[in-house]
């Protein structure tokens, strides 16, 4: 859509996904934060806000929708809607917005158009959508190509066909001009030259550089604010403006303590914006200072104030997070969901930080005496050959089983509802016993009565007993009893996970023992040390496979696992987290 409206010159070298301008985002081929752009087709201007399609992140989805007049639902013309459309979608039906369908991929050899489509309505009709909403355009595209066709066996050579359908059936903003000035703000940035930036649209009226503004509150306080700047796009090229009516959405400069669902008013006649609303988190975990023997080596910020100031900035510009202080050197942060929490680490170890988090673990609610915890609507879309032992681990993590269908490409779909801590820990062990070939997604399903115990990890961990260097010599005497995490030459402390054992309970070892030499000759030879490649966990590895007595070591440079007692002399051999029983601390009442 940029190439084709002319944003970029025609020997431009341009990236491919160039709206996933965050690295984090590159790696993991999902987008993370919600990004606008904007095109002119002909007279008319269209504003495009890409947010990502992950309910872990349905945050940033929830805080957009105010943006805009109409979505472009993008369906894949194999998989069909997946849970994740079934969560953007149902967002954007309850804000009452039309959409138009894009059926995309229509080039792939196993592509099921009409199949698809069809899948679509029984969607729209699920999620309660009235006769208007049904009533939306269809287009078959091949994104890759840039072509967009309104029949299925008419080929196209370009997008016009989409240009002209988002221009004649998705509505222009309702303008007043008689209105006062309406500007709520969806985005928080931040500029080295202008300081802090607030991105959102101007809903009424119309808003001038240099002037003075009412800043309605969250608290329902009103003070008096300058904006100093006023910035639009041109495709992805942020440009300075005068002036700006209803309908634009733009940065606004100026506005130092400014806040995600604060409203920019009229001075004389303030009239604030009703808040954003965000559903409730679901997932914990615990982020607290590193105060392990190697703490401060590899980090830039490692204090708790440092921390701290980090953990509450990410609050503040991450609406679906919620920040709570435990202890001066710890804080339970609250999010959609493992994935979501995983980001939020990742991100802060690229920034320089150092500190070590816990097991993620669901938020449990209390109603009528009882304890309720969330639940998800899992699907996956696996090989026939691995249905037997994907509902092996499914129904051993309590999950139960709503639809199976088989395509005819040899492969199964599956529709699981699972309690949300039956998944902690699971999208490791589900690729590895699918070789690879798993898809899975979730989606949040309200909350049900707690499920009983869940088995979560079954082996238990080989911990270094001693600080020093591993050695081959030792390694290798000890690889039988389980897997390593760390390979030879590499130093370790007391206290340190270094790989899983094979048995149920942990177990101290020596992985920096020598071989001694002396000078009497063995008869025979000596053995020749052949030792197993370590799997080195990833940090989304190591936050699956720890338990409740467990930790994670994120610096700028490693990802180490730990056990919360350093000390042997002090430590139980037997895995305190074994036992998975409602945490009552955790309840939250209703």
């Amino acid at each position: 859509m940029l190439r084709q409206s002319g944003v970029f010159r025609a020997n431009e070298q341009v990236i491919d996904r160039v709206m996933d301008s965050n690295a984090l985002e590159r790696e993991r081929g999902i987008t993370i934060m919600a990004k606008n752009t904007s095109i002119l087709w002909g007279e008319t201007r269209i504003n495009i806000v890409d947010t990502p399609g992950h309910s872990d992140f349905g945050g940033e989805v929830e805080r957009t929708l105010s943006m805009v007049d109409g979505v472009l639902l993008l369906v894949d013309a194999c998989e069909g809607p997946l849970p994740q459309t079934r969560f953007v979608l149902k967002k954007a039906l309850e804000s009452n917005l039309p959409a138009i369908l894009c059926i995309n991929k229509i080039d792939r050899a196993d592509a099921r158009a009409p199949e698809v489509l069809d899948e679509v309505y029984d969607l729209f009709i699920d999620l309660g959508a009235n006769e208007s909403l049904l009533d939306f355009p269809v287009l078959y595209t091949q994104a890759r190509a840039g072509t967009a066709s309104l029949r299925l066996d008419v080929p196209s050579e370009n997008l016009v066909p989409l240009f002209d359908a988002i221009v004649a059936h998705l509505p222009g903003p309702e303008v007043d001009p008689e209105a006062t000035l309406q500007f709520q703000v969806n985005n928080i940035d931040y500029d080295d030259y202008v300081g802090r930036l607030a991105v959102g649209r101007i809903i009424a009226g119309s808003m001038t550089a240099s002037q003075n503004y009412s800043l309605c509150r969250r608290d329902g306080k009103t003070v008096v604010c300058k904006v100093a700047h006023i910035y639009g796009w041109q495709g992805l090229t942020r440009v300075e403006r005068e002036t700006a009516s209803a309908g634009e959405i733009v940065i606004v400069a100026g506005v130092e303590d400014i806040a995600i669902g604060e409203t920019i008013a009229d001075l004389e006649n303030p009239r604030p914006l009703p808040p954003i609303r965000i559903d409730e988190p679901t997932v914990a975990m615990t982020f607290s200072v590193n105060n392990s023997p190697w703490a401060g080596r590899e980090g830039d910020f490692v204090t708790s104030r440092k921390l701290g100031e980090r953990i509450e900035f990410e609050a503040r510009r991450n609406v679906s997070a919620r920040v709570e202080q435990l202890t001066p050197d710890a804080w339970r942060v609250m999010g959609r969901g493992e994935l979501q929490l995983a980001v939020i680490v990742e991100t802060m170890r690229r920034e320089g930080y150092e500190m070590q988090v816990s097991k993620p673990t669901v938020i449990t609610k209390q109603a009528d005496g009882e304890i309720l915890e969330p639940m998800e609507m899992l699907v996956i879309d696996i090989p026939a050959e691995c249905i037997g032992v994907v509902t092996q681990m499914l129904s051993a993590r309590k999950g139960k089983m709503r639809t199976m269908v088989t395509h005819a490409s040899n492969r199964v779909r599956l529709e699981y509802d699972i309690p949300a801590r039956g998944l902690i820990g699971f999208r490791g062990r589900f690729l590895e016993n699918t070789r690879g070939n798993g898809l899975m997604n979730t989606l949040f399903n309200g909350y049900a009565p707690w499920s009983g115990t869940i088995r979560s990890r079954a082996n238990g961990a080989m911990i270094s007993d001693r600080e020093g260097v591993t050695t081959p010599y030792a390694i290798f005497h000890l690889q039988e009893r389980g897997i390593f995490f760390v390979g030879p030459g590499e130093p370790v402390y007391e206290g340190m996970i270094v790989g899983e054992y094979a048995r149920e309970i942990n177990l101290p070892v020596n992985v920096c023992r020598e071989k001694k030499l002396s000078n009497m000759r063995a008869s025979g030879h000596d053995e020749a040390i052949r030792l197993s490649p370590p799997r080195i966990p990833t940090l989304d590895a190591a936050l699956e496979w720890i338990d409740e007595e467990e930790l994670v070591e994120v610096t700028p440079k490693s990802v180490r696992l730990r056990n919360r007692v350093l000390k042997t002399a002090l430590r139980n051999k037997h895995r305190a987290g074994y036992i998975d029983a409602p945490p009552a601390e955790m309840a939250e009442s209703n």
